[in-house]
């Protein structure tokens, strides 16, 4: 039997990803609060109530599961709505929240890698117009210089945005997200909006603390085809490529926006990214028209055969992590795998998902791809948006009634992964033996 191990090189970060509204609990003045209110918004009827209970102090113990997991970096994000809970009032108690888990982290010899905007918002700024008024630009970079300010001492590693792209598509476009429009107009006014937004953000980090490193977290979704014959579905695929992954990144790089009709200059955007944040969960598949994307924010179809999670949203497509850090490349900058995981309630298919997307980066890095760094997603199951509780992403299972976390065998092979700074024969022979033919040959 093939011995070997895949190493990466010395100094990658290996860490997990989380987000403030889904771990913390009892956020109840931002608009994703209020929307859980609504009837009909969550499946099931779920609210995220608790959540992990981080905010109650929970924190502490998953920091010790990710220092003891062997984990030498961790990706949280700063709530809004709780540090600036009115327009005219910042929250220093909460602030001084934050700043005891960054202590935490760094006490356990983690770095941060901290995210200033993970999709929820203050009421008052969604009651104000949140996204489609353009004051949000100015409102955004002052609520980013207060949070700087208060943590740089701990971080220098900044995403400004988690997913714009995900937002613009799922609360603008599918409507699936708070406001819930379905509005192209709309749409564009939030896109234009969040390049500003960012822009505006990266600069006063700069100011802030000039050695700083800041970027995006883009959700990287390779678009095919069903049928590769067809030139129609080739073109949809090509404009929901240019809408969805291509958009964002671009106008940050060059400091233009290009919509399929026009485009617009925005020159204090260029060059506004240091680094490239690449999520990265699975492919697209695009038919008939682009309605089609609308509807594959929603639901999501892979051909048959395919190896996919439980409720059907993600299937094992490894060879789409490659493709999307060879996409990447073009923006010349370092690059972290900012998220990347699967849900999988019994951990049946994670740890070959994880395994073979670890293979793919390792395959980049070997290529000399400047990655530097992946998180999984997640640490614990959180609250997974418009899914409520149905998706189980974490390595450790929560009991939402109890808060009793439980570990999952893929916690145990991300640990070993992560201590080794590679992936052994070992490990796949043991967690995942299906695949060790095809990773091991004789």
């Amino acid at each position: 039997m093939a011995q070997a191990t895949f190493h990466f090189p010395r100094g990658f970060l290996w860490g997990t990803a989380t987000s403030s509204h889904q771990v913390e609990g009892n956020n109840v003045n931002n608009n994703w609060w209020a929307w859980e209110q609504q009837t009909g918004r969550i499946r099931n009827g779920d609210q995220s109530g608790l959540a992990c209970d981080w905010w109650g102090g929970r924190w502490r113990e998953d920091f010790d599961r990710v220092a003891n997991a062997g984990q030498n970096a961790h990706r949280l994000s700063i709530e809004w709505s709780r540090i600036q809970p009115e327009p005219d009032r910042w929250d220093e108690a909460a602030l001084d929240r934050y700043l005891a888990m960054m202590r935490g982290l760094r006490e356990r010899k983690i770095t941060p890698l901290v995210t200033l905007h993970h999709f929820s918002d203050p009421l008052w700024l969604e009651e104000q117009g949140g996204w489609e008024d353009e004051r949000v630009v100015g409102r955004f970079s002052a609520y980013v210089e207060r949070v700087v300010e208060a943590l740089r001492e701990y971080t220098s590693l900044w995403v400004t945005i988690n997913e714009p792209n995900v937002l613009y598509a799922s609360a603008y476009l599918a409507g699936i997200w708070p406001p819930g429009k379905q509005s192209l107009t709309a749409m564009g006014r939030v896109m234009t909006n969040l390049v500003r937004a960012h822009a505006a953000a990266y600069h006063a980090i700069h100011r802030l603390q000039p050695q700083a490193q800041v970027g995006i977290a883009i959700n990287y979704l390779p678009f095919q085809p069903v049928s590769s014959w067809s030139p129609l579905q080739r073109l949809f695929a090509g404009l929901a490529d240019g809408i969805f992954n291509e958009f964002f990144p671009t106008a940050i790089h060059s400091g233009r926006l290009r919509f399929p009709l026009w485009s617009r200059r925005i020159p204090e955007a260029k060059g506004t990214h240091d680094f490239l944040g690449i999520n990265y969960y699975t492919r697209g598949y695009i038919s008939g028209n682009l309605a089609n994307l609308q509807e594959m924010i929603k639901t999501p179809h892979f051909p048959p055969g395919s190896q996919v999670s439980p409720s059907g949203m993600l299937a094992n497509e490894p060879l789409g992590m490659f493709a999307a850090l060879k996409w990447g490349l073009k923006f010349k900058l370092p690059i972290f795998v900012t998220e990347n995981g699967i849900e999988d309630q019994e951990d049946q298919l994670r740890p070959r998902y994880l395994i073979e997307h670890l293979h793919q980066i390792w395959r980049a890095v070997n290529f000399n791809y400047p990655v530097k760094g992946y998180f999984h997603w997640s640490l614990v199951d959180n609250f997974e948006w418009e899914r409520g509780w149905t998706q189980r992403f974490g390595l450790w299972e929560l009991d939402v009634d109890t808060q009793v976390r439980s570990k999952r065998p893929s916690a145990d092979l991300y640990a070993e992964i992560s201590r080794e700074n590679g992936i052994s024969s070992d490990m796949v022979q043991r967690y995942a033996p299906q695949i060790f033919a095809s990773m091991f040959p004789d």
